[in-house]
């Protein structure tokens, strides 16, 4: 079988600046393989509160994550930087897929790269909430 190979930047129109952690390293020396998923969700909602898409604590509408999933192609540690690109693979009625890579320093290739599944909700009754329009346009603007 074929391994696919890492996602570089150039399939992105976003990127979110992170920062490791010293906490971020394990026992091994490099950033535990569960501190790629925080990422992930750290770079999403970060955009989703800058794009004025997301109050995480007043919003009526919230997302909840339902799928994940991360490829590793290499290694990152503390203390590098690292850069999120961000993309929509799938627009839903009440869910958006998220593409998200990965990228040290100021590398092109990714070191890791997964996707994000949030259906989104009404906070009071955390059933399924139809994406409204200005929430639509800005997540079309993601579209791979």
């Amino acid at each position: 079988m074929t391994r696919t190979p890492p996602t570089d930047r150039t399939g992105f129109k976003v990127f979110q600046n992170l920062q490791t952690r010293w906490a971020d390293n394990d026992i091994y020396g490099h950033m535990n393989n569960v501190v790629h998923y925080q990422l992930f969700d750290t770079a999403i909602n970060h955009w989703l509160i800058g794009a004025g898409l997301l109050d995480p604590l007043h919003g009526e509408i919230i997302g909840l994550v339902v799928e994940t999933g991360c490829r590793y192609h290499g290694e990152a540690m503390f203390p590098d930087r690292i850069t999120a690109g961000i993309a929509v693979e799938r627009l839903g009625g009440s869910s958006v897929t998220y593409a998200v890579a990965l990228f040290r320093n100021d590398e092109d290739t990714a070191f890791a790269d997964g996707r994000f599944v949030h259906v989104y909700v009404t906070r009071a009754t955390r059933r399924p909430a139809r994406l409204p329009d200005d929430w639509r346009a800005k997540l079309e603007g993601l579209l791979a």
